[in-house]
């Protein structure tokens, strides 16, 4: 996903640390890592009947990817007071108000957006996120939870609350579903290609499937990678990695 062009000096202080980390220190790593988190939705059956049912999910992934990036980066950019970020959170509003999309599917969808691209971070970043930086991406999802009129449902408090329940949403509700596996489809073999390192890209969508985890390859119904691709993606990824740290 393609990220907004403002940087965190508009970004409200209570997430600056979140928003320097995911435009500035990290931007590859996050955008690879929000749009794994969007695919991670596709394994909900309701969400994905209605991301196929508009159709452009299927037809212009990219395109439909990179809106919702776009408005990501400029709500942590800019920060949600910000008068961008009033008109992104008013079209939000306006777009999700609709009957089959529950306060509960768009916590999800909102934890996936901040939680995945800190996992992917940790696991492929050259460094992990700190605790400054974890505790600044809760206060920007517990913002926009707020600015959307949903709960917490973190109920600790803290991140960990956040990835808590949505380890147990997962485990209730992944399933398959013929629109994940379209959704999944159309996504690998061309929006993921395009985030990988360009030597990983000509193998997309074997690559793409090595970084989902096994529930959510189950959800969309997509086979384990084989040993020597799994472990070129990691070589990949770590030699990266390294280039990064030795860089920074």
């Amino acid at each position: 996903m393609t990220g907004g062009t403002a940087g965190p000096a508009g970004t409200a202080g209570a997430h600056h640390a979140y928003a320097r980390l995911v435009l500035e220190t990290m931007p590859e790593e996050s955008r690879v890592g929000l749009t794994l988190g969007f695919v991670r939705t596709f394994g909900i059956p309701d969400i994905a009947r209605v991301l196929y049912g508009t159709g452009r999910m299927t037809t212009e992934p990219r395109s439909r990817a990179k809106a919702t990036g776009v408005a990501m980066f400029t709500l942590i950019g800019q920060g949600l007071d910000s008068s961008d970020g009033r008109r992104i959170v008013d079209g939000l509003r306006r777009i999700h108000d609709r009957p089959d999309i529950t306060p509960e599917l768009m916590q999800y969808v909102l934890a996936c957006f901040t939680v995945c691209p800190l996992r992917f971070i940790d696991d492929h970043g050259y460094r992990a996120v700190t605790g400054e930086e974890r505790d600044a991406a809760y206060a920007f999802h517990l913002g926009l939870s707020d600015a959307l009129g949903l709960p917490d449902p973190s109920n600790g408090g803290h991140l960990a609350g956040v990835e808590s329940w949505m380890r147990g949403y997962e485990s209730r509700r992944f399933a398959p579903s013929t629109a994940g596996r379209a959704l999944w489809e159309a996504t690998s073999k061309g929006l993921l290609a395009a985030r990988l390192p360009a030597p990983l890209a000509a193998l997309a969508p074997a690559v793409a499937a090595s970084l989902l985890d096994q529930p959510l390859r189950t959800a969309l119904e997509v086979r384990r990678p084989s040993t020597p691709v799994r472990a070129l993606v990691t070589c990949a990824l770590r030699a990266r990695a390294r280039s990064r740290r030795r860089a920074s």
